[in-house]
C-alpha cells in the first residue's frame, strides 16, 4: 500500500451520524458542534459556508464540502441570513431561546428541515469522534477542503441520496461505508493535487514516509529509532528532525498513538483477548498495552470495549 494509501484507509464510521436536510429560504443553521470531521454534499439547490473557516464559500449542486474538527461556522441560504437554528454538541439541535427543535423539523427516516420540498436538499455525514486510526489523516486536513461538482463527480452522492433515507435491516451498516467510501473518494481527488502533498503531507516524504509505512505494516515489530533510521538509509539524528518537521511528533510518540489505534480498533471488533491484542500491536503483554492505553486515552482496555460497544 502506497503512503496516501495508508492515510486513506483511516476513515472508518460506525454508527455515524447521517442526515437528509431539507430547507426552504430564508434559512440558516449555526454548527456549534465538534466532530472529527464532517462531510456535507449538495443534492439539489445551493448553501453558504460561513464563520471560523474562512471567507464566505458558497456551494452549488453537486459540491462536496469536508470540514475537520470543530470550528463554529454557518450553513445558510446566504451569508447574511441570521442563523435561527443552533446545533449544540451531541447534535442537540435548538432555536434562540434554546427551545429543542429535533422533533419538531423530523421529516421522515433520517430527513431533517423547514420544508418538505424545500429548493434546497443536503447530504450531512460525521465521524463523531476522532476516527480510531484515522489520526494521520486528520493531522493533514486544513480546516475545510471543498470539491466543485466539475472536478469530480462521484455516482457514489447519488447512492448515498438513495441509501440516507431507507430503514432496510443493516441501512446503518450500509451507510457507514458509504460515508467512508465518499470521504475517500473526495480526499483522494484533494491529495492528488502535488500542491496539497507538499502542505505537511509527511506520507509523501520518501525518508518519512517510508517510516510510516514500516510503522503501518509492521506495528509489532520491536521499533526503536535507531532500527528505522536504519531502514530508511538515514541517520537517527536526521530521522528525528525530519520527522518531527512533518509529522509534529517524535517517531517513537506517532508508533504509540498507531499502536493504541489499532488495538482500539481490535478491542471493539474482536473478542480477542487482551494479550492477543497486546502482541499483535506490538506490545509484549496485556499489562504493558493496559497501562499504555490508560496512560494515553485515559481509560483501559476493557472500558473501552464496553463502551464502544454500548
Amino acid at each position: 500500500m502506497d503512503g496516501l494509501g495508508h492515510l486513506l484507509s483511516g476513515p472508518r464510521a460506525r454508527q455515524a451520524f447521517a442526515l437528509r436536510m431539507v430547507m426552504e429560504a430564508p434559512w440558516g443553521v449555526r454548527i456549534e458542534d465538534d466532530p472529527a470531521l464532517t462531510l456535507m454534499s449538495v443534492a439539489r439547490g445551493s448553501m453558504w459556508l460561513t464563520g471560523e473557516l474562512g471567507e464566505p464559500v458558497e456551494l452549488r449542486e453537486g459540491d462536496v464540502a469536508v470540514i475537520r474538527g470543530g470550528p463554529v461556522y454557518t450553513v445558510a441560504d446566504h451569508p447574511s441570513t441570521r442563523p435561527g437554528i443552533t446545533i449544540l454538541r451531541g447534535n442537540v439541535c435548538v432555536d434562540p431561546d434554546g427551545q429543542l427543535l429535533t422533533q419538531r423539523m423530523a421529516l421522515g427516516v433520517r430527513t431533517w428541515g423547514n420544508s418538505h420540498d424545500g429548493s434546497t436538499v443536503l447530504l450531512v455525514g460525521t465521524w463523531e469522534a476522532e476516527t480510531e486510526a484515522g489520526r494521520p489523516l486528520l493531522g493533514a486536513l486544513p480546516p475545510l477542503i471543498v470539491q466543485r461538482r466539475d472536478d469530480a463527480s462521484s455516482p457514489l452522492l447519488t447512492v448515498l441520496a438513495d441509501e440516507i433515507v431507507r430503514e432496510d435491516p443493516g441501512q446503518e451498516v450500509v451507510i457507514d461505508r458509504l460515508l467512508d467510501l465518499v470521504l475517500v473518494t473526495v480526499l483522494r481527488s484533494w491529495l492528488a493535487d502535488d500542491a496539497q502533498v507538499t502542505r505537511g503531507l509527511a506520507h509523501a516524504d520518501p525518508v518519512v514516509g517510508e517510516a510510516l509505512r514500516l510503522m503501518h505494516h509492521h506495528p509489532g515489530h520491536a521499533w526503536t529509532i535507531a532500527s528505522l533510521a536504519a531502514e530508511v538509509g538515514v541517520s537517527r539524528a536526521a530521522l528525528a528532525r525530519r520527522f518531527g518537521e512533518l509529522v509534529g511528533e517524535p517517531p517513537m510518540t506517532y508508533l504509540t498513538h498507531w499502536r493504541l489505534s489499532l488495538a482500539a480498533d481490535l478491542l471493539v471488533a474482536s473478542d480477542e483477548a487482551i494479550d492477543t491484542v497486546a502482541r499483535r500491536v506490538g506490545y509484549g503483554s496485556g499489562f504493558a498495552l493496559s497501562a499504555a492505553f490508560k496512560r494515553v486515552r485515559g481509560v483501559s482496555p476493557q472500558q473501552h470495549r464496553r463502551a464502544a460497544r454500548g
